[in-house]
């Protein structure tokens, strides 16, 4: 996975933090770049001079969200340390549930930009694929501390229970839902 460069102009960094902003709450394309570089205060030159499209805008929205939302799923598993291994697992799941309440109020911004991007060679859905398949690792790493005979498998059942429960719990079917996919992966983990 490439970073997002550190290493942005101010006018650069406002232009992405304000496309992230404009594209999770109202959607890639119901933002144009005239709504991006008015409301980050530059021209519209200067967001295609710092970023060449709003494709790549895209894709670099959607690199910096997954790199906080992987930092912050490590950083709760790992205040876990302590806990039993096969208990790190559901772990994510409380990390899913911190970051629904807090950033993610209208469902996964991956799952969304995936029903918007549906050319496969756009720059984002890469990113998209990537931030899937990272979770889908992540699982498997830590099943596989925990001694799971087949990790791969516990994780792929994992992995689509917490797809799963943010997309019933955006849609308001299942307000819970996050918290019936940790009692369902609790069962998985046990029988594993």
């Amino acid at each position: 996975m490439q970073t997002v460069d550190k290493a942005l102009t101010p006018a650069a960094r406002r232009v992405l933090d304000v496309a992230g902003k404009l594209f999770y709450d109202n959607g890639i394309h119901a933002v144009g770049v005239e709504w991006i570089a008015a409301e980050a205060g530059v021209t519209k030159k200067t967001l295609y001079d710092r970023f060449g499209s709003k494709d790549t805008l895209v894709a670099r929205y959607l690199r910096q969200r997954d790199e906080r939302w992987r930092e912050h799923v490590r950083d709760i598993v790992e205040r876990g340390r302590t806990t039993a291994p096969e208990r790190r697992l559901l772990l994510v799941f409380d990390a899913l549930e911190a970051w629904m309440d807090q950033v993610n109020p209208r469902g996964c911004a991956f799952v969304n930009a995936h029903a918007e991007l549906p050319d496969g060679d756009h720059p984002g859905r890469q990113v998209i694929t990537e931030q899937k398949q990272w979770l889908l690792d992540y699982l498997n790493a830590l099943a596989r501390e925990a001694e799971i005979r087949n990790p791969r498998r516990l994780a792929e059942e994992l992995v689509v229970l917490l797809e799963g429960a943010t997309v019933v719990r955006t849609a308001g079917v299942v307000p819970a839902a996050i918290a019936a996919a940790k009692r369902a992966a609790r069962k998985l983990i046990a029988d594993a």
